[in-house]
């Protein structure tokens, strides 16, 4: 179909670039490459920044704070703005919100990042719907989907909303699929369906020279065990990494985000972080490509010190990077585990700024560390951050 202007009309050209693989170039390549390298830094880590406005303005409410979007604005710019955070943080996942929001000074926060070196990216995810077919008796086992499953959305006018991000600076984009883990969770429907939606934003991040972060979410609520976790999570990435093939998806040119392999936050046996590190580590092995460069783990609903605890022993337990019981870089993907506490010391006031990035560079630094697998404890963290960490002229955006 044909518009008077000689367009394509739209609908005609997504639902083609939706459809079929694309043969990227050598250049291309090469870049995506670059981006990734960018991303991966060895010491350093990715702020997921990307929480969703509901979410973001519980947290300011619970502090005293109108959910406006000048006060999510000012606490993005808090974070933004910590001096040397560039140390500490190789890139930034952001909302569409925060995308298109200045600094005081009439920068783009965005831009704000760029200039010192960190890959900005946006969350091009939307809802989640109900995944059907629900159960019912004339549908075969293997492809029913149960109470809670979930698709998520966010292919509709994907390829235009990467093209506008690419020209606004930005290097990556990110998109999240949900699982629950239940005893008939997750259904082979629920694999194969958010496997492709998510191989199909892969692709399209890549035919416009964005790197994608893939993200397969299992949920951390619930009585599981650690063994139950396992199980699941290397079913999803198998699916994942089996539609990413069939999609001609360039593996050397993605981030993989997940969770660490964990029991239920209401599982009865407690579990410590060596055999977290050993279950997590032992999936990868079984499912992550080589060519896949690194993975930045999510916090999946662990308070930031366990967090921390866990991803050190990861990289403590698996080894060098680059060696063949750990051939990927394992960094942190982390939101509320680097943000804990940061906003509680702000609570909206400029005279608290200082003390709320000094708790900001704190974790962010500790992540880093536990990176390296050199993680000791939260004191000698504060011992290192020394006044050479943390100067800057924090007055000037508040």
């Amino acid at each position: 179909m044909e518009l008077k202007n000689g367009q394509k009309n739209k609908d005609e050209e997504e639902e083609q670039t939706m459809g079929m693989t694309f043969e990227l170039s050598e250049k291309n390549e090469c870049e995506l490459r670059d981006i990734v390298a960018r991303m991966l830094q060895p010491g350093k880590g990715i702020l997921a920044a990307d929480d969703p406005a509901v979410a973001l303005g519980s947290r300011l409410t619970l502090f005293g704070m109108e959910n406006s979007a000048e006060n999510r604005r000012r606490f993005r710019q808090l974070l933004f703005t910590t001096p040397n955070i560039n140390k500490h943080i190789s890139a930034v996942i952001v909302q569409d919100e925060t995308y298109r929001q200045m600094t005081d000074q009439s920068d783009r926060l965005v831009d704000l990042l760029r200039r010192t070196g960190i890959a900005v990216g946006v969350k091009v995810d939307e809802d989640t719907i109900p995944l059907f077919p629900m159960p019912t008796e004339d549908i075969e086992e293997s492809n029913k989907s149960w109470k809670g499953e979930t698709i998520t959305q966010g292919l509709d006018g994907l390829a235009e909303r990467c093209a506008e991000y690419k020209k606004g600076g930005c290097s990556f984009a990110k998109f999240r699929c949900a699982y629950r883990i239940s005893q008939r969770t997750p259904s082979k429907w629920a694999l194969e369906q958010n496997a492709m939606v998510m191989a199909r934003f892969a692709m399209t991040c890549q035919r416009f020279g964005l790197v994608p972060i893939v993200e397969p979410d299992l949920s951390c609520e619930g009585t599981h065990g650690i063994e139950k976790c396992q199980q699941a999570t290397q079913q999803v990435l198998a699916h994942v990494f089996s539609a990413l093939a069939e999609h001609n998806v360039y593996l050397e040119g993605i981030v993989l985000k997940t969770n660490m392999v964990t029991p239920g936050l209401c599982c009865p046996v407690p579990c410590p972080p060596e055999r977290i590190a050993e279950m997590t580590l032992l999936t990868l092995r079984r499912t992550l490509p080589v060519a896949v460069n690194g993975v930045g783990f999510l916090s999946g609903g662990q308070n930031a010190i366990v967090a921390t605890n866990n991803l050190n022993s990861i990289n403590k337990i698996g080894g060098q990077t680059g060696s063949k019981t750990k051939p990927w870089q394992l960094t942190f993907c982390f939101g509320r585990a680097l943000q804990e506490n940061v906003m509680e010391i702000w609570k909206g006031f400029g005279e608290n700024v200082g003390a709320a990035q000094k708790q900001f560079l704190h974790r962010a630094k500790a992540n880093c560390e536990a990176e390296q697998g050199e993680y000791k404890d939260e004191k000698s963290i504060s011992e290192k951050l020394s006044a050479i960490d943390f100067k800057g002229d924090t007055t000037r955006y508040y």
